[in-house]
């Protein structure tokens, strides 16, 4: 391991799509990898395949990084001029300078093959029941064959000569000792397309080195590319910096990895966001994807995941997503925080307007959002999982006059009981109202005296004073709950059940 100050990591997105949750796994690690040491983390944009760029990737990626309280300490918008740029499509003169240096070593050569002779190639090569690879062709071919080539103008690709029966091996951060040998890497593989543009392994190789990169932490899926990329800085007379290959995340209903198709998990931390989960949550929740502390705490603030994490204590086992457990870790953040500060959240989340109870509340134009919301945090706060939870409750509850209630659970209630119940109800908030007392009655006192005057309690007092405010029959602390309403809508609730219950 490097020197602690000398640490430096990247996070290296194609600006293809949106931040998905395995993007955020291998950001957090490095993230936490580069804060643990004292390093420094870059954010670099490998922007190369033009075709499938998004106009608004590069932008959601960071937005998204933010949000979830990753930052970087160089990148696009934090240039170091040591070091920059940090879009690749910027740094093809680089690229462009070294493919030279080896083309000049006899270390790379042109490919003129085309698509159909490669397809032949490896048509052949799979009847004859080999690997698929390239054969090699025009590795050594005369100035001759090359000047005719070039003479019809036919397009070429420059692969790196492989050599044979070699060894490259790497003490990998996560999995310890990794070893290939080049003869199983499909043979003398492309670093410039066609077109000009460098491929992946070898862009990343010149991006790597010239910032100075110690330690390269990416998802397991990438272990294949790295024997490649070792290649390619052994023929530039490059030291390698150091490996890890983070476990990826596996869906435990199929027992495949995650994938798009998995619609019964979210794939975007933009999908969580606006789902209601909370950004520490989920940094905390990712955390565990793939790396477990000491001990058996599981509720870790950003500051304690950086002081606890541990390289050696990686897992090289796959990550399992489990959806229980995000929601309890959810839930576990929404009942530590203050009341206020979630509602901060729920009017953000409002205000952005991206789910459909999110547009409801918008149609609402509920006055004073804040404060309404923080009353509804108040009471259910310990028993939601998600934000949305909660907005569900500020809809139903603004909207209370026009929810359909259903009376018949009160069946088992007489007429009268109830009669005398609601009538000494309103009789008593009617006279508090008239005392002056409109705004911000107290209703828990008013409750215990109607038990009082008409000598009911418990169920029989509870019951149907939840089943007409909240239309259930269980509800947390009712009293908070008609803290919510104005005295005229309590009047109209109780005729309305006065009305239901005939």
């Amino acid at each position: 391991m490097m020197a602690k100050k000398d640490v430096r990591v990247r996070y290296a997105p194609s600006p293809t799509g949106f931040l998905h949750i395995g993007n955020a796994q291998s950001a957090l690690f490095n993230y936490l990898f580069a804060k643990h040491f004292g390093g420094t983390m870059v954010l670099r944009i490998e922007d190369t395949d033009l075709k499938r760029n998004v106009a608004s990737g590069e932008k959601s990626q960071m937005d998204n990084l933010r949000w979830l309280g990753i930052d970087w300490d160089e990148g696009p918008d934090k240039p170091n001029p040591k070091y920059a740029p940090y879009h690749q499509t910027e740094r093809r003169d680089l690229y462009d300078k070294y493919i030279t240096e080896l083309m000049d070593k006899g270390l790379a050569y042109k490919d003129f093959a085309t698509e159909d002779e490669l397809k032949e190639m490896r048509d052949k090569q799979r009847a004859n029941k080999e690997a698929p690879h390239y054969d090699g062709r025009w590795y050594g071919a005369s100035e001759a064959d090359i000047k005719a080539a070039e003479d019809k103008g036919l397009p070429y690709t420059i692969r790196l000569h492989l050599p044979k029966d070699h060894t490259y091996e790497w003490d990998d951060i996560v999995r310890g000792k990794v070893e290939f040998n080049s003869d199983n890497l499909g043979g003398d593989f492309i670093i410039q397309k066609s077109d000009g543009l460098p491929t992946y392994n070898f862009a990343v190789v010149v991006d790597d080195h010239l910032m100075d990169i110690t330690d390269v932490l990416r998802g397991d899926d990438h272990i294949a590319n790295t024997p490649k990329q070792m290649a390619v800085y052994d023929a530039l007379g490059w030291k390698h910096p150091n490996f890890g290959h983070i476990s990826l995340i596996y869906n435990p209903k199929t027992g495949k990895k995650l994938s798009k198709r998995d619609k019964d998990t979210l794939q975007f931390i933009s999908e969580y966001k606006r789902e209601g989960y909370l950004r520490e949550a989920i940094f905390n929740f990712i955390a565990f994807l793939g790396w477990s502390p000491v001990g058996e705490k599981e509720i870790f603030t950003k500051d304690e995941l950086i002081k606890a994490y541990d390289p050696k204590r990686m897992s090289k086992s796959p990550a399992f997503f489990d959806q229980h457990k995000l929601d309890w870790i959810n839930s576990q953040y929404i009942k530590s925080m203050s009341s206020s500060e979630i509602a901060d959240r729920v009017v953000e989340l409002v205000e952005e307007g991206q789910t459909p109870i999110a547009k409801k509340i918008q149609e609402d134009d509920i006055p004073n959002l804040h404060d309404y919301a923080e009353h509804v945090i108040d009471i259910y706060k310990h028993s939601v999982f998600k934000l949305t939870e909660i907005m569900e409750y500020v809809d139903f509850y603004y909207n209370i006059l026009g929810q359909d209630i259903d009376y018949s659970k009160l069946n088992d209630f007489s007429h009268e009981d109830l009669e005398k119940l609601f009538n000494a109800l309103e009789d008593k908030i009617h006279e508090a109202s008239e005392n002056g007392q409109n705004k911000g009655l107290d209703y828990g006192p008013i409750v215990n005296e109607v038990g009082k005057e008409t000598g009911m309690k418990g169920k029989k007092l509870y019951f149907p004073l939840n089943v007409i405010f909240t239309g259930d029959t269980s509800a947390p602390q009712v009293a908070q709950i008609m803290g919510l309403f104005s005295p005229s809508v309590i009047s109209a609730l109780i005729n309305k059940a006065l009305r239901g219950i005939e």
